[in-house]
């Protein structure tokens, strides 16, 4: 029987992927055989985590890109192209949190950081990455969103507002690239145990009124996420699309 997780032969880029979530998927997808381009800002984050994964076998690459700059975003697919002529997996995980506070004393720095990155990031991304798909005839795009996104987390409304955002543009580019053969889905996690998360999980007081609300009664492991990403990246999933899966520990139970 074929293994419908297998992505041997797959080119997968991966965003914010030199910690966190994104490490912890690019980790899982180089392990099923894709060749993983793991890209965040700063390339000495990338190199370590795609020397690691060489190191246990898997095949990886590191570019720096900072999704918030269109100029970066057009030089990593330039370097695609050219060294790899093609795309098949995108996870559009890179995210900012700049700002932890209430809504009406939002700056304008802060929103225009999170909205470059979390909106015009993810959209330009995933237009370029579709119009290689297109050419190809297939293609996986996945969006990393947040629970934030359906219902916003207190002192997280800018933040909250993109997610929900993203959970819409996943909706959108699935509608309307179904008929090339590019499936369209996200993640939205929960509560999980990453640096960009420290805000809430090393506040007690925060973390303790969380846990309450989470059935399962703990936070989540990053390496927890990444099992439904690769579900949804791989053709165990070949007929899901437009789908926004809730990894949250029953919290919006």
């Amino acid at each position: 029987m074929k293994d419908l997780f297998d992505l041997s032969g797959k080119i997968a880029v991966v965003t914010g992927a030199s910690r966190g979530i994104g490490e912890s998927i690019a980790r899982l997808l180089a392990h099923k055989g894709a060749h993983v381009i793991v890209s965040s800002r700063k390339i000495e984050g990338c190199e370590a985590v795609a020397q690691s994964i060489r190191d246990s076998g898997g095949k990886a690459s590191a570019f720096a890109c900072h999704v918030g700059e269109m100029q970066q975003i057009s030089a990593l697919f330039e370097h695609i192209k050219s060294e790899f002529g093609r795309i098949d997996i995108l996870v559009n995980n890179a995210a900012a949190n700049p700002y932890f506070g209430h809504i009406l004393d939002t700056d304008l720095a802060a929103y225009a950081k999170t909205v470059d990155v979390n909106i015009r990031g993810y959209f330009f991304m995933s237009a370029e990455a579709g119009k290689m798909m297109r050419d190809q005839g297939a293609g996986v795009i996945l969006n990393t969103a947040s629970v934030n996104g359906i219902r916003p987390g207190d002192m997280q409304g800018i933040y909250s507002i993109t997610k929900a955002a993203v959970i819409s543009m996943t909706k959108a580019f699935a509608k309307e690239c179904g008929k090339h053969n590019i499936r369209v889905n996200a993640l939205l996690p929960g509560l999980t145990d990453t640096k960009f998360a420290s805000a809430l999980t090393t506040n007690d007081a925060i973390l303790k009124s969380a846990l309450t609300q989470i059935p399962l009664g703990r936070v989540a492991d990053p390496d927890e996420m990444a099992g439904t990403v690769l579900y949804l990246v791989s053709d165990a999933s070949s007929y899901t699309t437009g789908a926004c899966v809730v990894v949250d520990g029953g919290m919006l139970a």
